[in-house]
C-alpha cells in the first residue's frame, strides 16, 4: 500500500506543476479515477463504462466468504444494484498453464460451483462478461440489461 500512495503522490505532485497545460483537467480526472486492483485491462475497460452508465463506484474484488472457510473474490460488487459482475477473459479457461493441471471441464464446473454459492449466499445477481461486451458502453448495458442489472 506505501507503494501505491507513494505513487499517487508523485504523480498528484506531476500534475499539480501542469497547471493550465492541455488536457490537464481530464488526465486529474484519470488520476483520481485509477485503481491498481483490477487484474485485466478488461476491469479497468469495465469500470469507466459501468461509471459512464450512471452506476454507483463499483467494489472492486469483492470478498465472499465462500465453503468450509475459502474465500471467493468478485471483480465487481454492484452495491447500488445488489448485483456482481465479473470480467472474463478466455484465457483462464483456455490456456493449460493457468488452468494449473485441471481440465476445462474441471474449471468450468469450479467457476458455475463458485456463482453458484456466490448467488445463494448473497440473493444478488451475478453477470459476467468478455472482450466483446465491453466494446462500447452501450454494449455493456445490453449484455447487462440481459441479465435485468440496469443503473438505478
Amino acid at each position: 500500500m506505501d507503494a501505491v500512495l507513494s505513487w499517487r503522490r508523485g504523480l498528484a505532485g506531476r500534475l499539480e506543476e501542469a497547471t493550465g497545460a492541455r488536457g490537464i483537467r481530464r488526465a486529474r480526472w484519470v488520476a483520481a479515477f485509477a485503481d491498481g486492483r483490477a487484474q485485466l485491462p478488461g476491469e479497468s475497460v469495465s469500470r469507466l463504462h459501468l461509471h459512464t452508465l450512471g452506476f454507483a463506484a463499483p467494489e472492486l474484488q469483492v470478498p465472499i466468504d465462500g465453503p468450509d472457510g475459502s474465500r471467493y473474490l468478485v471483480d465487481f460488487g454492484l452495491a447500488d444494484v445488489r448485483s456482481f459482475g465479473e470480467f472474463d477473459g478466455k484465457t483462464k479457461y483456455l490456456d493449460e498453464a493457468m488452468r494449473s493441471g485441471r481440465s476445462l471441464d474441471q474449471v468450468l464446473l469450479a467457476e458455475k460451483q463458485r456463482e453458484d454459492w456466490i448467488r445463494g449466499r448473497t440473493q444478488w445477481r451475478f453477470a459476467r462478461w468478455g472482450a466483446e461486451h465491453i466494446r462500447t458502453p452501450a454494449a455493456l448495458a445490453a449484455r447487462l440489461a440481459a441479465f435485468n442489472i440496469s443503473p438505478p
